[in-house]
């Protein structure tokens, strides 16, 4: 296998805010975007043709990859103008496939080991995942007998077993004459098993993610970052306890008498502290500013904020280019909360769009969603979601 498609023409409207500017598979995850995982997996398993096929806010993936060059891969792009459905993505990669090839989504996280075995599967084949203590039919539930697929039904109201459908595919050309006007693979595959076609099922060990909502984004990032290779490139000033495995970029600083117990990712030109503690599975970007006696929990900081002095932020996920005033606080709680097609109970802080100017002393309630470029003045405290640009006065 030499050839891989990989779909990231998607937007990801359940995760908003962090979507409002960039594709699902654009977020960043312990210091690199989902799709950068996808394609590390592919390179190491000695695949390096690659057709991506983009559509929303392709622009930050062309800019951010290229041609694929500096990550040991050539990349050719395929615009699919409306996101109808991922058999409709994949036709319109047609004229551009040599032979055998493989299929992935770019808005999951996979590793090298992954897909290690599943590259050398003949076509035509279907990798799953067995899952336990989560609901299958949030997903596409697969059934299979002697090693080849018999049904798969997507999102069903009752699962018929615990594997589902990784979106991971090997496929002959012999695919595109069964998508004809289909929009969905799972259509496709049901298709292909009606005219007889055997369809092998891969059941993969690797580690395998799906993002869905923006809470999502902390649970992945705390799997990421739980093999943390540690490394100090910045200056640790006199006094600083580092626990466990911290990695700090270049020209970061860490101030006197700070605290940090990995994992821990602080990106390049930070400065941190004094005084400041940070707690496991954060992940901080670059060019991050955090002011004396501020503590930070299994949180992701994206680039470019600052945040103020004795701030407080627990399981939660703050945006780039946030400017964020003193005595901030964002608890975390169990709560229950409802995004389009159903109630969740999770454990969360806040969710933060980009650039969000927050006044002093404001504290955001667990689950508060606050939008982009959203103003707060100083002294409020919020719940709830705030839409993309609020003025709270």
């Amino acid at each position: 296998m030499k050839q891989a498609v990989i779909l990231a023409a998607g937007e990801g409207q359940r995760l908003r805010p962090f979507t409002a500017s960039k594709s699902k598979v654009m977020l960043s995850i312990a210091g690199k975007p989902l799709l950068e995982y996808v394609i590390e997996s592919l390179a190491q398993n000695g695949i390096r043709d690659i057709i991506l096929v983009v559509g929303y806010k392709r622009e930050r993936i062309f800019d951010y990859l290229g041609q694929g060059g500096r990550f040991g891969v050539q990349i050719s792009y395929v615009q699919q103008p409306n996101q109808l459905g991922t058999a409709h993505a994949l036709r319109q990669v047609k004229d551009k496939i040599k032979g055998d090839f493989l299929v992935l989504n770019g808005d999951q996280l996979i590793k090298p080991s992954t897909i290690r075995e599943f590259v050398k599967q003949p076509p035509q084949a279907v990798m799953v995942k067995a899952i336990n203590g989560e609901d299958p039919s949030r997903y596409g539930v697969v059934t299979s007998s002697g090693g080849l697929l018999t049904s798969i039904e997507e999102k069903p109201s009752i699962a018929k077993s615990n594997f589902i459908n990784t979106g991971i595919y090997s496929f002959s050309r012999a695919v595109f004459d069964y998508i004809g006007e289909h929009l969905d693979m799972p259509v496709v595959l049901q298709s292909m098993l009606k005219d007889g076609l055997d369809i092998h099922v891969a059941e993969s060990q690797g580690a395998w993610l799906d993002i869905v909502y923006p809470w999502d984004m902390l649970k992945l990032n705390a799997v990421v970052s739980a093999e943390l290779k540690p490394g100090v490139a910045g200056t640790i000033e006199s006094g600083v306890v580092m626990k466990g495995p911290v990695r700090i970029g270049k020209n970061t600083v860490i101030r006197s008498n700070s605290y940090i117990v990995g994992p821990v990712i602080i990106g390049e030109g930070c400065d941190i502290g004094p005084s400041v503690c940070i707690y496991p599975s954060t992940s901080i970007a670059d060019n991050v500013t955090v002011a004396p006696f501020s503590q930070i929990k299994n949180s992701l900081i994206y680039s470019g904020n600052s945040i103020g002095v004795a701030s407080v932020i627990e399981d939660s996920v703050i945006d780039r280019g946030c400017v964020i005033c003193g005595q901030f606080s964002a608890p975390s709680a169990e709560i229950e909360t409802r995004i389009n097609d159903g109630l969740h109970k999770i454990k969360v802080g806040t969710m933060m769009g980009e650039g969000c100017t927050v006044g002093n002393a404001v504290v955001l309630q667990s689950g508060t969603v606050v939008g982009n470029s959203t103003r707060i003045a100083p002294l409020r405290t919020l719940s709830g979601n705030v839409p993309d640009g609020s003025l709270v006065v």
